[in-house]
């Protein structure tokens, strides 16, 4: 893009950002949400209230699939955007001469999908003369609870979200620290694997935490805890040993109660994930707990994890299932933080499908 052009493009950011922060009014931001198989955008004021949230779902779409298809769901991205930009602007009662800056997802995720976003988000960006703000996925995730509480530092962030698990330590908003983090199989695609291996559509983790409610915890099965002082995460041996006692079984011509091996599965996950979070949080002098990532929907965890910080005495925050799954709503209060410190991204932004969180 030519230099001068880019300088113009540049100052007229800086001269409406100072502008509007000397005027004391209320901060709308639009986020953007695509790095996946939700197609999201929504209207976010000062950080800390949605005025509007439109996810376009994609999951009857891949269920056939049994998981997302990267070039399936980038098309979608590119035929729902602009609809999906619009609506969340009308149900917000704004447009476009309302917002202050646009936040969008560029990492990590699907090369494709985030593309969609990244490119919708720089256009609106470039053509209003208004502030473009990267924000990283799982940030938003993180995020995501300050729509439902303040956040109060220092805090652990467990996240279970896809191919994410990790806790996390923040000090201060905006400072991201990865305590431990999964060495291979994620809590998420684990449940994804043992749902296909109980014949339950995609995405499995409901269906899983559905039937383990049904069921009681009687099947024997591991708990990775990996080394004594390690926050890391390991399910690949416990995705294993699910389907090794179904094998074994099969071939003994003996039945598994599905719902008392769902109940076995869920009951390891939730042990090792909560565990390590009330070790980390107790270590680090937490002052709150946070639960994000579309696994924090799990009913099970959910449960777990607030009786043990009740008995700790350590408060935790649960972001509402509507704010669990991808949305764009994270990604508005995530990018709010880095609004009010003047962070901001040049037209060169791009998806960075592996990016890292310790460098935000």
């Amino acid at each position: 893009m030519n230099k001068t052009y880019t300088s113009r493009y540049e100052k007229r950011i800086q001269q409406k950002y100072e502008a509007h922060r000397e005027s004391g009014a209320p901060t709308y931001i639009l986020g953007i949400e695509t790095s996946c198989d939700e197609t999201s955008a929504a209207v976010i004021r000062d950080g800390r209230e949605v005025l509007s949230n439109v996810i376009a779902s994609q999951a009857d779409i891949h269920k056939r699939f049994g998981g997302v298809v990267p070039e399936v769901a980038s098309r979608r991205h590119v035929e729902n955007i602009t609809l999906t930009i619009e609506e969340a602007l009308t149900e917000a009662g704004k447009t476009l001469d309302d917002i202050q800056a646009i936040a969008v997802t560029y990492g990590p995720g699907l090369v494709g999908a985030l593309l969609v976003g990244v490119a919708a988000a720089k256009a609106i960006s470039m053509a209003r003369g208004i502030p473009l703000i990267g924000v990283h996925h799982i940030a938003g995730h993180i995020y995501a609870n300050r729509l439902v509480q303040e956040m109060e530092f220092p805090l652990i962030a467990l996240v279970v979200s896809g191919g994410h698990t990790e806790l996390v330590w923040m000090k201060e908003h905006g400072q991201f620290e990865i305590l431990g983090e999964t060495r291979d199989d994620a809590a998420g695609e684990a449940y994804d694997k043992v749902a296909r291996a109980l014949n339950m559509p995609y995405p499995g983790g409901p269906h899983i935490d559905r039937l383990a409610h049904e069921g009681e915890a009687n099947v024997p099965l591991p708990r990775s805890w990996l080394e004594p002082d390690s926050y890391d995460f390991s399910f690949s041996g416990l995705k294993s040993a699910v389907l090794n006692t179904l094998h074994n079984a099969a071939q003994r011509g003996e039945t598994i109660e599905p719902a008392n091996l769902a109940a076995s599965f869920q009951d390891s996950v939730t042990e090792v994930l909560v565990e390590k979070t009330i070790r980390a949080a107790r270590s680090h002098g937490a002052k709150q707990v946070l639960l994000a990532g579309g696994v924090a929907a799990n009913r099970g965890l959910r449960e777990r994890l607030q009786a043990r910080c009740e008995a700790e005495g350590i408060p935790l925050v649960i972001p509402p299932f509507s704010l669990c799954t991808d949305n764009a709503a994270m990604i508005g209060a995530a990018g709010f933080i880095k609004y009010e410190k003047g962070q901001f991204e040049g037209l060169d932004l791009n998806g960075v499908p592996s990016l890292s969180l310790s460098g935000q």
